[in-house]
């Protein structure tokens, strides 16, 4: 695998590969099958992909009816058009009768760049864990994108995969052991524990080789699956390290930093730091100088941890 690789580029791969073994899957795209990668099935197997058009409510709608014809059903688009405009849909007609559709949205967070505020979906997470029952995934590399596509399509009932646009570096081989509702320590550490999930994985392990050379001990944990959480994994880190800074590309309303609040507030209190975009909206310019403006760079996760210790 390349050095660096975009989760929705494996996912397209992923798909194409599930698609030999399973004969049963069916892939759906809002008109943006080149962009979200599902282009690669439609050539593969044309028989079993469904071009649906721009009517993403529509296409969920009929993700729905043919799993309830017992099919497994991939539906992709961007994620603001997947978890903001069809999220009744996705609730009602998915979610309610825990039906056996995908829901594998890329172009998340605000790493789309320019394409701005309208399309950089940093509520997604928030709203798909609300849904009862819904599984939701976030991989933070092209590795764990692919494990974690396949999972998804193994598990029955309603799943929410988040990819991104940007390549991303590898963290992972692939003898990663990817599991649904198991976090992942990336690094072990003693003074504070950074549970990063998506993209931010990389820049807490970037943020992690930094305070190490201030004599820091940082613990690096994957949490990619946001729902159902790891709480065995963040109640460890909880008690054994100084605290908690999450790390995400999306809203700490809702987000992982919102999760892992809800487990440790319970479980065990514990100092808790949240990474993430604070209550604004998104807006147009390149990745890098996004996640500067949006304070969600290993920089940020450096100075949240020397806060909390």
């Amino acid at each position: 695998m390349a050095d660096k690789m975009a989760t929705r580029q494996a996912y397209g791969e992923a798909l194409v590969e599930i698609g030999e073994k399973n004969k049963d899957l069916i892939v759906m795209d809002a008109d943006l099958s080149k962009s979200t990668m599902t282009a690669s099935f439609s050539k593969a197997y044309p028989e079993r992909f469904f071009n649906m058009g721009i009517a993403e409510q529509n296409m969920y709608g009929v993700a729905a009816g043919l799993a309830s014809a017992g099919k497994t059903v991939v539906a992709s688009t961007f994620a603001m058009f997947a978890a903001g405009r069809a999220f009744e849909i996705i609730r009602n007609s998915i979610g309610y009768p825990k039906l056996n559709v995908k829901i594998c949205a890329t172009h998340a967070g605000v790493t789309v760049g320019e394409d701005g505020a309208s399309h950089q979906a940093i509520e997604d997470i928030s709203l798909m864990r609300s849904i009862p029952g819904m599984t939701v995934l976030n991989p933070s590399d092209g590795v764990s994108a692919k494990k974690a596509i396949e999972a998804a399509v193994e598990m029955k009932g309603p799943c929410y995969v988040r990819l991104g646009r940007a390549a991303v570096p590898v963290i992972y081989d692939e003898n990663m052991d990817f599991q649904i509702g198991k976090g992942i320590t990336v690094k072990e550490g003693s003074d504070v524990t950074v549970a990063a999930t998506g993209i931010m994985v990389n820049e807490a392990l970037i943020a992690a080789e930094q305070l190490a050379k201030e004599g820091v001990s940082v613990r690096v944990l994957d949490i990619h699956t946001i729902k159902p959480i790891d709480k065995d994994i963040i109640v460890k880190a909880a008690k054994e390290t100084g605290g908690i800074v999450t790390a995400e590309e999306h809203s700490i309303i809702g987000g992982l930093g919102s999760a892992v609040a809800e487990v440790i507030s319970v479980e065990c209190p514990a100092k808790l730091r949240m990474i993430g975009i604070k209550d604004r909206f998104g807006q147009s310019g390149k990745p890098a100088q996004l996640m500067e403006e949006y304070e969600i760079t290993a920089a940020d996760i450096v100075k949240a941890c020397r806060e909390l210790i």
